[in-house]
């Protein structure tokens, strides 16, 4: 029996692929609000899902590379507390430089921003993931304080 999945099962396919198997299962995965049965119907409500995720994601990737080209426009400055030899006391993290962007207007989750070991004076390079296929350079100083 044709079925479409509505839900990922293991085994079996995932979440909106046509798949052929037995009735006895296919009783099962419907039952069990799984997946629907293949009709033309069904085909064309799947086809219609599909192109709408398509465009939504389009529309996203979109609205990720504006933003992208903000961002890499941009620079963020920190006033840092250094010891001897102009050594920072800490290190700058992702949290810190989501606050920075939110006082911009720009909300980024500190869970995106790649920020390693940003502890010395000068210009330092940020990954900031704003969707699997878009990722953004910030550009981050940190300037010496008293």
């Amino acid at each position: 029996m044709k079925i479409i999945l509505i839900d990922n099962v293991k085994g079996t396919g995932k979440k909106d692929e046509i798949k052929e198997v037995k009735d006895g299962f296919a009783s099962f995965l419907i039952k069990e609000k799984k997946a629907v049965p293949y009709s033309n119907k069904s085909k064309e409500v799947l086809d219609t899902e599909l192109e709408d995720k398509k465009q939504k994601e389009e529309t996203l990737i979109k609205e990720m590379t504006e933003l992208k080209k903000r961002l890499e426009q941009m620079e963020i400055k920190f006033k840092v507390n250094t010891g001897k030899e102009g050594r920072v006391f800490g290190s700058i993290s992702s949290k810190q430089i989501s606050e920075e962007l939110n006082k911009k207007d720009i909300k980024i989750d500190k869970k995106l921003i790649t920020a390693n070991n940003i502890n010395c004076l000068g210009t330092h390079y940020v990954t900031i993931d704003l969707h699997k296929k878009v990722k953004a350079e910030l550009k981050v100083t940190l300037l010496g304080g008293e």
